[in-house]
């Protein structure tokens, strides 16, 4: 896609400018889609101690499932919960089951192809999000995702957080990034969309580190990216860098300046899954202007206009 930069038109995606979910969903299956979040029941290489002990320091107690279902109740159950309180609002629309609670690709294949299977049976299911790590996809499982892939829509979420080592280090990622590199390829291999998780503020990190894991994600081959802002929880690891002085959160204001320098240079066709997160009210400690989402996300559309800028109006310049 070639952009008009002498002329400033804005690229838009309905009315946004930039490539939002929503607006891929609307234009793969016609009309409202949304997430249904599910707990499976994993665990994760990185606190099993396969890997490590203690997980990432920011990770909640729920693997970053904090909105999903209730890990007591099997994968039906929950789906349909979510799903009828969801329906209230969305009366016509279509659902995406969400395995987002951990590793959700750490497990034996074929128990995987079962649960898989069990979301895809139930009514209006139009595709599965599939949320892991890239140290979680050896071949058997792969063999299953492309099962999968030929059935339905999928999208495969693989946490990078960032590309540096030292941070990679001190958050206990429990790998680096070629083998976040190595997973992107295997998947692509068998061309299953993937999903790139990164992480603004991490600890230590300068505004230009973080554009840099920016720039990295822009040049790979993959089809979405999340961007979030870290959120520092109670009763995880990063508490103790917090309460020692050396966690620092960036405002609103310079949150929302630097995603909109991070659209600017991501491919137009790059679909924007997350700009924002929203811990648990009762589990944030900081930053605690997250809890206002729209306000976060409005904040974003205010700055593109001010800027009169867009996704991917400087991609190509990224690119030489």
């Amino acid at each position: 896609m070639r952009i008009n930069q002498e002329l400033e038109q804005p690229l838009l995606w309905g009315n946004k400018r930039y490539h939002t979910l929503n607006y891929e969903y609307r234009k793969l299956f016609g009309e409202k889609v949304f997430k249904v979040s599910l707990d499976g029941g994993f665990t994760c290489p990185n606190r099993d101690g396969t890997v490590a002990t203690g997980g990432c320091i920011f990770c909640s107690a729920r693997g970053s499932g904090d909105f999903a279902g209730n890990r007591r109740f099997d994968l039906k159950q929950q789906f349909r919960q979510i799903r009828d309180r969801l329906h209230k609002k969305w009366p016509k629309a279509k659902y995406i089951g969400y395995f987002q609670a951990f590793s959700n690709t750490y497990a034996p294949a074929e128990q995987l192809r079962e649960m898989y299977d069990a979301i895809l049976e139930e009514e209006g299911v139009v595709g599965l999000s599939i949320a892991t790590r890239p140290d979680c996809l050896p071949d058997e499982v792969l063999d299953v995702l492309s099962e999968v892939n030929q059935k339905t829509k999928l999208w495969v979420e693989l946490g990078l957080q960032t590309i540096h080592e030292h941070t990679q280090i001190l958050i206990n990622r429990g790998h680096d990034y070629q083998v976040f590199l190595d997973g992107v390829h295997k998947l692509r291999e068998r061309k299953i969309d993937v999903v790139v998780h990164i992480i603004v503020n991490l600890p230590g990190e300068t505004m230009e580190e973080m554009m840099e894991t920016a720039r990295a994600v822009a040049n790979l081959p993959i089809q979405g990216i999340k961007i979030h802002m870290l959120h520092l929880l109670k009763k995880t690891p990063m508490m103790k860098l917090y309460q020692e002085g050396k966690l620092h959160f960036m405002d609103r204001e310079t949150y929302t300046k630097l995603v909109v320098d991070m659209l600017e240079i991501l491919p137009p066709e790059m679909v924007i899954h997350r700009l924002t997160g929203d811990g648990p009210r009762e589990l944030l400690v900081e930053p605690l202007w997250t809890l206002k989402k729209w306000e976060v996300l409005n904040g974003i559309d205010q700055e593109l206009e001010r800027r009169n800028t867009w996704q991917g109006k400087y991609y190509l310049n990224n690119q030489e």
